[in-house]
């Protein structure tokens, strides 16, 4: 995993550890929905792996990652799971939930001109995440689920290009969580060229660009920073007359 901890940049895929994170974010992250971490953007943290606390998925027909919201602490309810989720606290202030309702909702509305913008971090295993880029904040709603009502935030995934251009990352681009479970077992955490385990990212074999998936554990695997590199350089200097 990424060996700095003074004010790391991250790309996506990149594979981190919680303290990276924390230092990345200047805070310690104890809940899953941070609400402006910094003036510019908020902090999703996310698990869509199996026994995961939240119905976290993704949506490829609409590319949106559909992020529940969160329960009652457990000082309000001995039974988070059975009573809903709630917008306000009891003495009338908004929760995470409230806040990024009301975010979602002003764009809706038109009340704000651009979307929120979320950062997103997903939980491989204990103590290994990946960064999965900037978000942004299209809608919410609240929904029935069996007997309580849920939060539910819907997110596009995008590449930020300028203070208020963004392009968006069709979801067939982004490496799905279960892909990435199974590579990172395959690989035993470290890269797959000399062994590091420091400056990992998840690579593809064949690049999206060439025609290579990201939805198959077999066009993915784990490089270092410095074996990534060398693989750039060495297809630099194919001459392009050798592509199709």
């Amino acid at each position: 995993m990424k060996s700095f901890l003074i004010n790391p940049k991250f790309k996506i895929d990149d594979i981190i550890s919680y303290t990276e994170l924390t230092a990345a974010e200047g805070m310690n992250l104890q809940k899953g929905m941070n609400f402006l971490v910094k003036p510019d953007y908020s902090v999703f943290l996310m698990s869509i792996r199996k026994g995961a606390p939240y119905a976290d998925r993704i949506d490829k027909n609409s590319n949106t990652l559909i992020y529940e919201g969160h329960d009652v602490p457990r000082n309000l309810s001995n039974s988070p799971k059975e009573v809903d989720q709630e917008l306000t606290t009891p003495n009338g202030t908004l929760t995470e939930n409230g806040k990024f309702f009301t975010a979602a909702k002003s764009y809706q509305t038109k009340l704000i001109k651009h979307p929120h913008r979320i950062k997103v971090y997903e939980k491989i295993q204990n103590g290994v995440w990946c960064y999965k880029g900037f978000y942004n904040l299209l809608d919410a709603k609240i929904e029935d689920v069996g007997k309580r009502k849920v939060f539910k935030f819907y997110l596009q995934p995008v590449e930020i290009k300028s203070l208020q251009k963004d392009i968006i990352i069709p979801f067939n681009r982004i490496i799905p969580t279960e892909v990435k479970v199974e590579v990172w077992a395959r690989d035993k955490g470290q890269c797959i060229k000399c062994g590091s385990k420091e400056n990992l990212h998840y690579d593809h074999d064949l690049p999206f660009s060439k025609g290579g998936t990201s939805l198959t554990a077999q066009n993915v695997r784990i490089l270092c920073m410095k074996c990534n590199i060398s693989k750039s350089n060495k297809i630099l200097t194919i001459p392009p007359f050798l592509f199709p």
